[in-house]
């Protein structure tokens, strides 16, 4: 169901005619008794009636909200002119908040892509857009919004590794961008049906769960003490062969393979060692 929107009356003009018609049926009343006329009789008290029964048409509109009419269980239209307005006594009329709000999940304990229990949580920034919709296509939009949050995360969580394994992979831990869009599209996917737009969601809390987070912190640990020492070798390996053709390009030296296999060793263990190397300064001969 569709917002439909419909026109509302003034609320202050019509308060004034109420005023004038109790004003009237006062009048009337007090002719009758003085004179004691019962059609004025009637007349006034049907007047006052109608102006006490014309009183519940009225209703306030705040800024960013709206009023969702109907008749009878008929939905008849809703009314977004803010201040006091005015329409058939007869209408029930729901108000519908359509500021900008926000939900924060609660940690969530959900298995990721590889396996391994993990802790997540999220932040939701929403708004109705469909007043209607939010009424009659949902029992409760508010607790729609909470459920369905939630059950996105999760789906969400289960799609991506927490780590990123492989060059270019996507993860939970390092591309909050593209993780957050996937939340984000996943959830105005399934809060479309309830006049609700999310205008933005964000990964709050990410944390592998108390049972294996030692373990994945030394895993962590070893991942970045391989990545470095890889590093460190790589560059070791690219200053032995710059030192090895310097040496025989400006002719310093003129080793044979075993002397440098020798020096590769010892040129590896300088640049490649954690703590300083204590140098043996040969006094002899080289051979």
């Amino acid at each position: 169901m569709k917002e439909n929107p419909i026109r509302s009356l003034s609320g202050i003009p019509m308060l004034l005619v109420l005023l004038l018609a109790a004003v009237i049926a006062v009048m009337l009343f007090v002719q009758s008794m003085n004179q004691h006329l019962w059609p004025q009789f009637i007349a006034a008290i049907v007047l006052g009636i109608a102006s006490l029964f014309a009183l519940t048409g009225f209703y306030m509109v705040e800024p960013n909200q709206s009023v969702v009419l109907s008749l009878f269980g008929k939905y008849v239209g809703t009314v977004k002119d803010n201040g006091l307005r005015w329409n058939n006594p007869f209408f029930a009329k729901k108000k519908i908040s359509q500021r900008v709000r926000n939900f924060e999940s609660g940690k969530l304990k959900v298995n990721e892509l590889d396996g391994s229990p993990i802790e997540i949580a999220s932040v939701i920034v929403w708004q109705v857009m469909d007043s209607a919709e939010a009424v009659y296509n949902v029992d409760d939009y508010e607790s729609f919004v909470h459920i369905q949050s939630e059950s996105a995360l999760r789906t969400m969580a289960t799609s991506y590794p927490y780590d990123q394994h492989e060059e270019g992979q996507v993860s939970l831990r390092s591309h909050a961008t593209e993780i957050s869009q996937h939340l984000k599209d996943e959830l105005t996917e399934r809060l479309a049906d309830a006049g609700v737009e999310v205008i933005d969601a964000r990964i709050s809390h990410l944390a592998y769960a108390p049972e294996i987070a030692q373990a994945m912190l030394q895993r962590q640990q070893a991942n970045a003490i391989i990545a470095a020492r890889t590093r460190i070798v790589a560059g070791a390996v690219g200053m032995v062969e710059m030192a090895l053709a310097e040496l025989q390009k400006n002719g310093v030296v003129q080793l044979d393979e075993e002397r440098k296999a020798a020096m590769v060793s010892n040129l590896l263990v300088v640049l490649c060692g954690e703590r300083a190397t204590q140098p043996i300064v040969n006094t002899g001969s080289l051979y």
